[in-house]
């Protein structure tokens, strides 16, 4: 048996190792490194698979966050509402651009976050929500989307972790992750369902006032050269990590599915356990398992943990602590027991090991080992 890895990016490089040596190498020999013909081949190629009519791409996601909040042309003190269990990036970019942060409580089961709480926290200078697509399936952006048009709000998605996830709304039709709000970003870091060798980003809309705003001010603010129309900043994909995505989106939908498989195999062995609470699929999204997160019993899951270790078996918390209670964010004024939801998850997730090369005999001895752990 292979050692372990949470991603085994290794195993999925040999498997695509002649395309992506074969993009990487004409990258290299055309030496155009920078807003070279993949970077555009990319975008278009992504329009397609996302359903979308503008694709920017960007250096990272966490850039994508900001460029998206700056082509809004937010104000200072602008109130925007995201969820306290994501990435710290979903939340700096809101503090860097000056703006109001406004946190609240995701659901327990699914992660995401409560369009009860975005509800109740909307202020007449609420400007933007922020909904995170957590661990491979869509917050329910319908319900998001009938608020933001109540009360005339933008949407960003933070679709950085459900690549390839489709949302389903009520009259069945299905739109992908990161295509449904005003502007959706996403993050092509390595370990992500899409990801390159390097950092990469990418933004979705489909209104063109505000692609050629992302374009402009993801390149120095400049429409033409030298003619700076906009505040910018310098924030592109470069040519090799575009031509190496090129390759593995042709197979995002297969890796996606073998990711399913993966944790339908967990789902069956843990359903019965009564310490352990499998994670739930929402009626309304697909789901590609970015992550495969388990509840446990309260002052079990570090223990877990440790044990696993011991059986060279790797997990990862996500996420250990409140934002509310990060140094940075103290000053935001939450008290500790802020948030309940937040709170307890914080102290009862664990996602164990998710790829899209997960074989048979690694899959059965993180199972085995699991339930052993709780059988003692």
């Amino acid at each position: 048996m292979r050692d372990i890895q949470m991603v085994d990016l290794k195993s999925q490089y040999q498997k695509l190792r002649p395309q992506i040596d074969s993009a990487v190498i004409s990258v290299m020999e055309s030496s155009a490194f920078i807003k070279g013909p993949d970077v555009g081949f990319l975008e278009e190629e992504l329009k397609e698979y996302m359903g979308v009519s503008h694709v920017v791409s960007c250096a990272n996601g966490t850039d994508a966050l900001q460029l998206a909040l700056m082509a809004l042309a937010l104000k200072p003190g602008d109130e925007v509402i995201t969820t306290n269990f994501t990435f710290i990036a979903t939340v700096e970019v809101v503090a860097l651009l000056g703006l109001k942060l406004v946190i609240v409580d995701p659901e327990p089961g699914s992660f995401n976050i409560s369009v009860e709480a975005i509800k109740n926290a909307i202020t007449p200078r609420t400007r933007a929500i922020v909904p995170v697509h957590l661990f491979g399936q869509c917050a329910d952006m319908e319900s998001i989307m009938e608020l933001a048009w109540k009360h005339n709000l933008f949407v960003v998605e933070d679709a950085a972790q459900a690549t390839g996830a489709d949302y389903i709304f009520r009259n069945g039709s299905k739109k992908k992750a990161g295509t449904i709000g005003h502007i959706g970003t996403t993050s092509f870091f390595p370990s992500k369902n899409l990801g390159c060798y390097g950092d990469g980003g990418a933004l979705y809309t489909n209104d063109e006032a505000i692609a050629r705003k992302l374009r402009s001010i993801s390149n120095h603010g400049m429409k033409v050269r030298y003619h700076h129309d906009d505040i910018g900043i310098n924030s592109r994909l470069d040519t090799i990590q575009a031509a190496i995505l090129r390759v593995k989106l042709k197979y995002l939908d297969e890796f996606n599915e073998a990711r399913r498989s993966a944790a339908d195999r967990y789902d069956k062995a843990f359903a019965t356990c009564p310490s352990l609470t499998v994670p739930e699929r929402s009626p309304f999204s697909s789901h590609i398992f970015h992550q495969y997160t388990l509840k446990t019993d309260a002052g079990k899951r570090d223990e877990l943990k440790k044990y696993l270790e011991s059986k060279k078996i790797p997990s990862m918390i996500y996420y250990p602590g409140p934002l509310h209670l990060q140094e940075a964010y103290k000053s935001l004024g939450y008290s500790e027991d802020a948030f309940p939801v937040t709170s307890l998850l914080c102290k009862e997730v664990l996602s164990l090991p998710m790829h899209p090369d997960m074989e048979d005999e690694q899959l059965e001895y993180i199972i085995s080992n699991v339930l052993s752990f709780f059988s003692k």
